[in-house]
Order: structure tokens, then C-alpha cells, then sequence
């Protein structure tokens, strides 16, 4: 790979006659990583540095280290991206140039020979099924960036990956107890219950949070939300803290949360598309058992219902088929593709991936008039790297428009990432919510 000598700070690290040793590391550990340096053109190089447990080429089995850089390296590509040895160092390299709001997760995946992709044959169908086999077996391998000084946080599957903010992203100041490691939930305003329902069959935790200091007497007028994936924001990346801050800071109104564990990926995917038991379970059920121990408005104005993916297709089906109890939806990066599923595979022959115009089921029902009438307050977003994510959300937001909702719609410079997300969410209730909010 070829050094970017336009980014001069970084080219000095890596071109240091001291490079890879350990007075080097130490000077870089206290820098910290990835380097990060802004360019000519406006945009940011980002240096990339993992250092090879093993030393040099001549000690060390690892032949590559792949950087799985959310929705910026492909991952789906024959030949996925790896980092470089720097010579004979134990210093693992790799740049890309950004653009300065960038945001994203990401890990490396150090490989051993023997471990590298299989190659394609003349069976396309059958080649992406073995590389997508190889990518998942390979995925137990990923590590966090021991550079990076941010908080890590658990994926999906169970791997550390790091945070990465470039200088001109949103700000996400709210989470910065979380980022520093010092993150902590009030106990006395938080409660997991169990929500046995009947109705669905099944079992599941649910988190109750209460924000703010509300009167008694205001408690029943406090604003909902309910968010989705509720493991997500309780366990791996808690939210808590976060909306605490932006509460004392007057950007959110005293509310209720409730945080809605999505059991398994089988239930999240049954649950969460498009299913109607699934919300009038959560609206027969679980709302009324909720408002025993933190109660809150009844207002459709004043209730949010959040999700990400297929949460946020969630979120908009609860919205359009309920509005006189859901008036408010947010929806980051919402699977609006559904149930489409080979709209994906069409994308990625397509050129720039894209597919303007596309659209998912519970887009078509919208613009054929077939949901009940309402006016919602949608706050929508998708990341500007989510491919046909993009064309799917735009199609949404029209035919949201059309039918006469009020919708806030942006493009973030991200892909299809929780560390996006966590920022869109507190913006996203803040812009529902702003009538109650502090003056």
C-alpha cells in the first residue's frame, strides 16, 4: 500500500527509523489511535495501527489483519481489506481518506495462513455462500483497537469493537460518561421487569427508566418512549447516563422510558416486522403493567417509539397502524426494503449500489392509502454508506409526506452502526419532544 504523503503527520509515524520499537509504541499509545489528519481536499486521512503480538514476520503466523470498518471496507469483496506489515515490524498499517463527520465502529481480524477467503469458482451463488461462511468463522477472531481510548462496546455477535469520531461529526457530548468509561444508571429510577404475555406466547425483560424530577402529581403527563432492541440500550451500549445529561440540560423533558429486550434474532425478526400481535400485545399488556411502576401520558403526542433496522421499520409500522396511541416515531436506518429481501442483492450489481425508487411493503400499503389516517411527527434518518438503505428510506419519506405526516429527514455520514445511532436517538427525541422540553 502507498504511504499518503499529503498527510504528514502520519507519514513521519510511519516512516520513523524507530518504527515498531517499543519506545515508538509507547509514544503512539500515549498519542493514541488511529492517527487522524485532516487533508488539502477537507477530507480526514485515517491511519489505522495494530501491532503484531508475535513480532516481525519471522516470529509471527499472522498473515493478515483485516479491517472491518463499518460500511467503509466490504467485507462481501473476494479479497476483503487488510492492513500491511510495515517491513519487517511488527507494525500492522492501513489508510483511507473520510469525510471530516464521519462515524463509525470498527475491529481487526488477525488471520493465520491457512484462514484467508476461499476463492471464488464459477458458482457465483455458491461462492458468496462459502465467503459469507469464512467471514462468520473468522468473526470470533476480531479484537478492539488497544490504541483507541474510547470506550469499547460489545456487537451483536459478541465482539469488542471501537469507537471512532472524526472532528466534524455530530456532536455526541451527551455520551461522554459512557466514552470515558465512567458510565452509571441511577438504580433508583431503573427497573427490569419481566413481560410475560399472553398474548404472543413468549417471555421477555423489559428496562423502566424515569428522567428527570418531575412533581408527583405531573407523573401521569410525563412523555413515553418506548425503544426497541432494548438490550442494546440497556447492556451493550447504555443509554441511561446519556439521557440523564440531556434532561439536565434541558434538551429532554422528564420521561419514561422503556426499554424492550428483542429475546433472540429470531423473535427480533419476528416481532419486529411489520407484526400486528407484536404491538397489541406491547399496547394491551405491557403499557398498562409499565405504568404501575413509572406512570406516564397516554398522549399519542407525547409518545415516541424508536428503533434502528428493523426496529425502525418497527417504529413506523406502530406509528401509521396506531397513530391515536403512537404519534411520534423515530426510525434510524429502518429496514423499508421489507420483505424485498433481494432488493440487497440487486444493490450490489447495481452501479454505486444504489437503486433509486426502491421500496419495501410498508411503503407501497402508505402510498395506496391502505393505513389509517393520522398525522405523525417522524424524525427518520439513514447513513450516507447504507447503499440501498439510502433509496429504501427516501422512497419512505416521500410517500410519508404525500399522506400528510410531518417528517424530519436526514442523511448522516455513517453506515448501519449503533455508534451513529445512539447520537440520532437523543436528537431524535429532542426534535419530538421539543414542545415539553426546558425553555
Amino acid at each position: 500500500m502507498k504511504l499518503n504523503q499529503t498527510a504528514v503527520q502520519s507519514a513521519a509515524w510511519l516512516q520513523h527509523p524507530e518504527a515498531g520499537a517499543p519506545q515508538w509504541w509507547d509514544r503512539l499509545a500515549s498519542a493514541g489511535a488511529p492517527l487522524r489528519e485532516r487533508l488539502p481536499d477537507g477530507r480526514v486521512c485515517v491511519t489505522f495501527l495494530w501491532r503484531d503480538p508475535a513480532g516481525g514476520p519471522a516470529n509471527s503466523s499472522i498473515q493478515r489483519v483485516y479491517a472491518d470498518v463499518n460500511c467503509v471496507t466490504d467485507h462481501h469483496r473476494p479479497q476483503p481489506q487488510s492492513l500491511s506489515r510495515l517491513g519487517d515490524t511488527d507494525v500492522w498499517w492501513w489508510q483511507t481518506a473520510l469525510p471530516a463527520s464521519w462515524r463509525g465502529s470498527y475491529a481487526y481480524i488477525p488471520v493465520a495462513a491457512g484462514q484467508e477467503p476461499p476463492l471464488p469458482d464459477a458458482d457465483a451463488g455458491q461462492s458468496r455462500l462459502r465467503h459469507r461462511q469464512w467471514w462468520l468463522g473468522i468473526m470470533g477472531q476480531a479484537v478492539a483497537d488497544p490504541l483507541n481510548r474510547a470506550a469499547c462496546y460489545r456487537s451483536a455477535w459478541g465482539a469488542q469493537l471501537s469507537a471512532l469520531h472524526l472532528c466534524d461529526a455530530p456532536d455526541q457530548s451527551a455520551w461522554l460518561a459512557w466514552d470515558e468509561s465512567r458510565q452509571r444508571a441511577d438504580p433508583r429510577r431503573l427497573t427490569e421487569i419481566r413481560w410475560d404475555s399472553a398474548l404472543l406466547g413468549k417471555a421477555r425483560r423489559v428496562w423502566v427508566y424515569h428522567t428527570g424530577a418531575a412533581p408527583r402529581e405531573q407523573w401521569r403527563d410525563r412523555p413515553l418512549a418506548v425503544l426497541l432492541d432494548g438490550q442494546n440500550w440497556a447492556e451493550r451500549m447504555p443509554v441511561f447516563a446519556a439521557l440523564d445529561e440531556e434532561t439536565r440540560r434541558g434538551s429532554l423533558p422528564p420521561a419514561v422510558y422503556l426499554l424492550v429486550d428483542s429475546i433472540d434474532g429470531d423473535n427480533r425478526e419476528q416481532d419486529l416486522t411489520c407484526n400486528e400481535a407484536f404491538w397489541l400485545a406491547l399496547q394491551r399488556e405491557l403499557l398498562p403493567q409499565a405504568a404501575l411502576l413509572a406512570p406516564f401520558s397516554d398522549d399519542a403526542g407525547r409518545t415516541v417509539v424508536a428503533g434502528q433496522s428493523y426496529g425502525g421499520l418497527a417504529a413506523m409500522f406502530a406509528g401509521l397502524n396506531w397513530p391515536q396511541r403512537f404519534g411520534c416515531v423515530l426510525s434510524q436506518s429502518g429496514s423499508f426494503w421489507w420483505p424485498y429481501v433481494e432488493l440487497h442483492e440487486k444493490a450490489r450489481a447495481a452501479e454505486g449500489r444504489r437503486l433509486p425508487g426502491s421500496r419495501g411493503r410498508l411503503t407501497e400499503r402508505l402510498e395506496a392509502g391502505g393505513l389509517p389516517a393520522g398525522s405523525l411527527k417522524v424524525f427518520q434518518e439513514v447513513g450516507s454508506r447504507e447503499d440501498v438503505m439510502v433509496d429504501v428510506n427516501d422512497s419512505q419519506r416521500a410517500a410519508l409526506e404525500r399522506a400528510g405526516h410531518q417528517v424530519r429527514y436526514q442523511i448522516f455520514e455513517g453506515g448501519h452502526d449503533w455508534l451513529c445511532w445512539r447520537g440520532g436517538l437523543l436528537q431524535g427525541l429532542g426534535c419530538l419532544w421539543r414542545p415539553w422540553a426546558a425553555p
